[in-house]
């Protein structure tokens, strides 16, 4: 080697687990009797399909598809239509994501299906063992399948994760860093554009028109010239698929500027104590989030609307945002706030769909400016008590203790007629075996 030569640069092995079909498996796991049929998981109020398995998709079943338009084709194949159960869907994903966090001290959890982990540590291993090793644990503990695409770079990976789910050769691990260079340009040059993280729908039909119909015809493009045309997240795209590392991976997860709790009500409302609850249940659960990203807000948006869907009920919308003066991260005070607010936009006589609730100014516990003269200051007793009612909900379930003002009969709450149980968040639906 020359003197002057630049040692090579040791190449990263990043590997992407996504969970197959991460909602419609959770519901396998505890209903096996859906093994093989048919099966959509509902939006909100039971609206739209936002999940579908492999046999509605072969029906030709599209994504958002509204159930109400699905009944006869339901009816006709046995399609089963089920309503989101986020408790359990957010469970299995801890438990996932904590069986995938002995692999590597390096993890990015990056969806609620997906987790990256940087594997450069552990290259003396065959990874491509060392990913079904991870992924049989993970279907034993859990009984949920995974697949695993390792590359040198997030985006690859995505793309090796991608080939891993689609073809039976590599039996759910793909790793594109021990293919040689000309195999995984073959490889590349059968995938669409529009497979790329970060290109998808929108993009896609403009690269097709300037001729980069494939991922490897992407990878061939000049990343200067398309910085030009594009931003400098489409350079990063090509320079990633080349194999430079331009994302890396975030170990922490960074603060929300903005938290957002909105819902569209399972049948409409006009009287004001109904808004009332639905934002003071909203407000709860944006406060307990900012809790536990350790910030505080600045301001409290509230937003309530009827239904643009209905010409027969006049329609209203309105908003505002009332700013906090000393920010907080009590509940009891950004529910105050937000109640006042919604005193200033309510109107009597209308029939309300949606209401919905946003934190922002969303700034650091430790970072925090106390305003000298407001008559409301962060108190040591008030963090004492919050605290103390999310470890109390956190033990024992979800809205053990809450505000009165959240009310108790809630008949607004949306609807979700074919919910499964909540089998392992709550000790009174949890699977027997007999």
């Amino acid at each position: 080697m020359k003197e002057n030569a630049m040692p090579a640069k040791p190449i990263r092995h990043i590997a992407l687990i996504d969970v197959n079909n991460f909602y419609v498996s959770c519901e396998r796991v505890f209903n096996p009797k859906l093994a093989g049929k048919p099966v959509v998981v509902l939006s909100n109020n039971d609206g739209c399909a936002v999940a579908r398995s492999n046999e509605v998709k072969a029906l030709g079943v599209a994504m958002g598809a509204p159930w109400f338009k699905l009944k006869d084709l339901a009816q006709q194949h046995g399609i089963i239509g089920l309503s989101s159960n986020y408790a359990l869907y957010a469970d299995m994903s801890n438990r996932v994501m904590s069986i995938l966090r002995e692999y590597s001290p390096d993890q990015e959890v990056y969806s609620i299906d997906e987790s990256f982990l940087d594997l450069t540590a552990f290259q003396r291993l065959d990874l491509v063992n060392y990913g079904q090793h991870m992924r049989k644990r993970i279907f034993k503990w859990t009984g949920l399948p995974v697949c695993v695409g390792i590359a040198s770079t997030k985006t690859l990976a995505k793309l090796a994760n991608r080939c891993a789910k689609k073809i039976p050769a590599f039996n759910s691990v793909c790793n594109f860093n021990t293919m040689p260079p000309d195999v995984l340009d073959e490889l590349l040059g059968q995938l669409d554009v529009g497979d790329i993280w970060g290109v998808g729908r929108n993009l896609a039909p403009k690269l097709q028109a300037l001729g980069f119909n494939t991922v490897l015809d992407l990878k061939r493009a000049n990343p200067e010239r398309l910085r030009q045309q594009f931003s400098v997240v489409m350079e990063k795209t090509v320079r990633e698929l080349n194999g430079t590392v331009c994302i890396e991976l975030e170990d922490i997860t960074p603060a929300k500027k903005q938290i957002i709790s909105s819902r569209s009500f399972g049948h409409t409302v006009s009287d004001y104590n109904s808004l009332a609850q639905s934002i003071t249940l909203y407000m709860s659960t944006a406060a307990e989030k900012l809790r536990k990203q350790k910030s505080y807000a600045g301001s409290v948006h509230v937003n309530i609307r009827t239904s643009p869907f209905k010409p027969d009920d006049p329609f209203y919308s309105n908003a505002i945002t009332i700013p906090v003066l000393s920010p907080t991260d009590d509940t009891r005070r950004l529910v105050n706030i937000a109640l006042w607010a919604l005193k200033k936009i309510y109107k009597p006589n209308y029939n309300y769909a949606k209401a919905g609730v946003m934190l922002s100014e969303i700034v650091s516990i430790d970072g925090v400016q106390i305003d000298l003269f407001s008559a409301s200051q962060p108190s040591p007793k008030s963090s004492a008590l919050m605290s103390a009612m999310d470890n109390i909900n956190r033990k024992m379930g979800k809205e053990s203790i809450k505000l009165a003002s959240e009310g108790f009969s809630r008949p607004w709450k949306m609807k979700q007629g074919n919910k499964s149980p909540s089998y392992t968040t709550k000790w009174s639906e949890i699977p027997s075996v007999l």
